[in-house]
């Protein structure tokens, strides 16, 4: 089975010219169908670049970056729209509209389905919001939410058109560790039930034993690749 991320001699750069600087040096990874794997290592060390080019957020510049049997080193706008389709994303902010109710922002995870009705859309984020435990505030507002319900909401609209892949940065960084714990462990359970792949950049290590594999950088270089071992 071909891995659904797949990584090889990866280096990328920021700025031009004199000002130009090398961020990741010679990356190496594959990740499979179905795995939670956990990227930790020191801030500034490169994890969130390489999370934004898997995600098709950036052109990877030099190397191989294959997601879903697509290259994205050297990939235009349209082929990188095209990409991002797969994917759901969480972010550490949440990234919610605060002018939106939890059920119209769950809503824009569809919105590039164009082949969803409007009706279908509220249904499919309403029933998704249920499963996440907030049925009950599919109206409310944002600032009316905590900042555990507001990660559930992300979760929910990252999830809801069913992604291949799911990218989170420090999903947890904002919040106790109960409503951290319950937000992974909430990823997790939806994750496996939809058999999607989490690519997850985390410095909680509250979280770690969520991951089948635990990968850390350093410095814009993989330094560590480690299998977790079966609970």
């Amino acid at each position: 089975m071909s891995p659904v991320i797949s990584i090889h001699n990866l280096n990328h750069f920021f700025g031009q010219g004199q000002l130009r600087k090398q961020v990741l040096f010679d990356v190496n990874l594959e990740i499979n169908a179905g795995e939670i794997v956990i990227m930790t290592g020191p801030s500034g060390s490169g994890k969130t670049t390489l999370l934004t080019l898997v995600g098709g957020l950036r052109s990877a510049q030099s190397g191989h970056l294959q997601v879903l049997g697509q290259e994205l080193c050297g990939a235009g706008a349209g082929e990188l729209t095209l990409a991002r389709r797969h994917n759901g994303y969480i972010f550490q902010a949440h990234n919610l509209h605060n002018s939106l109710t939890a059920l119209q922002n769950v809503k824009m995870g569809l919105e590039l389905h164009n082949h969803l009705s409007v009706a279908d859309m509220q249904t499919q984020a309403a029933a998704m919001l249920e499963h996440v435990g907030l049925g009950n505030r599919l109206h409310y507002y944002p600032d009316d939410l905590s900042g555990g319900q507001k990660q559930r909401v992300a979760i929910a609209r990252a999830l809801v058109s069913r992604p291949k892949i799911v990218l989170a940065d420090e999903p947890t960084a904002a919040l106790d560790s109960k409503s951290g714990r319950d937000v992974v462990t909430l990823m997790q359970t939806l994750a496996k039930e939809q058999g999607c792949t989490i690519l997850l950049v985390t410095h909680d290590n509250r979280i770690l034993d969520i991951a089948d594999r635990i990968v850390t950088m350093e410095d814009g270089k993989l330094t560590g690749n480690s299998v977790l071992a079966a609970a």
